[in-house]
């Protein structure tokens, strides 16, 4: 994989990460292709996965839904993005995604700008449901 310059990243090229919970893969970062405004990806989710409750005290996060449907929990109020609807959580605000559906539900996303260094970048509010490492988002 290429780390900088102009880079062709697929969603097979980045193995799977399950620690927050649904199938979460960073396509486009400084690690993978030389980013420096902002990280994005996919996030997939079967019925019933969420990913844990968290904020970004640098970042917006940008989702767009592409398949199925998912229910944005941002403060107290819950959200319903369909295929084809958008919403950005702002810096600072606390949100989960849960997948309320009987379908996958596929998800993109885009964080920016990025935080001073990687791991100041996401800040875990409940418990992380899933099992293995937190990727690297940050340069190698």
């Amino acid at each position: 994989m290429q780390t900088t310059g102009l880079t062709k990243i697929t969603v097979d090229d980045v193995p799977p990460n399950r620690k927050r919970g649904g199938d979460l893969r960073v396509l486009l970062s400084p690690k993978t292709c030389g980013a420096t405004s902002g990280f994005s990806g996919v996030g997939t989710l079967e019925p019933g996965e969420f990913v844990s409750e968290h904020y970004h005290p640098y970042s917006e996060e940008f989702f767009f839904v592409i398949r199925g449907s998912i229910l944005l929990r941002v403060d107290d109020r819950e959200i319903v993005l369909e295929p084809g609807e958008a919403f950005m959580v702002p810096i600072g605000v606390r949100h989960r995604i849960e997948n309320p559906g009987d379908e996958q539900a596929f998800v993109a996303f885009f964080l920016s700008p990025l935080a001073p260094r990687p791991e100041l970048g996401h800040v875990d509010c409940e418990p992380l449901p899933g099992e293995g490492t937190l990727p690297e988002v940050g340069g190698a």
